[in-house]
């Protein structure tokens, strides 16, 4: 969203407040070349131990920080409206994960469909009401079954 707007405002906040366990960090290419438009990243598991913050420092942020880059570079986000937009990345590493490669893979994956589908207005709500009916969440173990 626009750094101007409630996005901005989302961003700053994320980035001001860490807590034990939740580091935000800023995505970045590689040192000293951060992706554009500007991107945070924040974990949704509590980093434990140091190969879980070594996942989230490596191949998480650098997958973000690709999606993002490839994402402009491919005209899904316009390069005139890169320095006017931020952008929040939630990153989900499961706490035995041990292969850089999928966790690479996957949140790559996320987020450049994030990106193309938030800019595309996707899903549209009748879609939404339509897939609810019959949809089930995969993690609900049947609890969301009527």
């Amino acid at each position: 969203g626009s750094k101007s707007g409630h996005a901005g405002q989302a961003f700053v906040n994320t980035l001001a407040n860490n807590t034990d366990g939740f580091t935000k960090l800023l995505a970045v290419v590689t040192p000293n070349l951060p992706a554009k438009p500007d991107t945070l990243l924040f974990n949704k598991v509590t980093i434990k131990n140091a190969t879980q913050a070594v996942q989230m420092f490596g191949p998480a942020q650098a997958a973000v920080a690709r999606a993002v880059v490839d994402s402009v570079s491919s005209g899904i986000i316009p390069r005139d409206k890169v320095d006017d937009y931020c952008i929040l990345v939630g990153v989900f590493i499961h706490w035995e994960a041990k292969n850089d490669k999928k966790i690479y893979d996957f949140n790559y994956r996320a987020v450049k469909e994030s990106i193309e589908r938030a800019l595309k207005g996707q899903p549209k709500i009748d879609q939404v009401i339509s897939q609810a009916k019959t949809a089930s969440h995969p993690f609900a173990g049947g609890a969301d079954k009527g």
